[in-house]
């Protein structure tokens, strides 16, 4: 199973990142796919998840400005985070599988800046 994170690499203030996550050699409406960041010198941070039959979770702490949704006819997820500021640079992870975190992108930085 192969996870590939795409998008812009920079996002300015106040607007909307969006990044979508193509998955192969498995099916989206199969288990559970997160979105989880890393900003520099911190930890992971999960954002939120959608699972097998389409539902959605997320973070509390982000739960205002985060949108989960998903194209099962192109096997893809995408991130949705809105009014963004200079503390959502991270390096941004999707992540999916039977027990959630099975599977990994490579993770693609964004960097929000003016």
């Amino acid at each position: 199973v192969q996870l590939q994170e795409s998008g812009p690499g920079l996002v300015k203030p106040s607007q909307t990142l969006s990044l979508t996550c193509t998955v192969s050699d498995t099916s989206i409406t199969y288990d559970a796919w997160s979105w989880i960041r890393q900003p520099p010198g911190k930890g992971l941070e999960w954002m939120g998840a959608i699972t097998s039959s389409g539902g959605t979770a997320y973070s509390p702490f982000l739960r205002s400005r985060t949108f989960i949704s998903r194209d099962t006819t192109k096997n893809q997820f995408t991130l949705q985070l809105s009014s963004v500021i200079p503390e959502d640079t991270a390096v941004y992870y999707c992540t999916g599988g039977p027990t959630w975190y099975n599977y990994w992108g490579q993770g693609t930085q964004v960097t929000v800046s003016s």
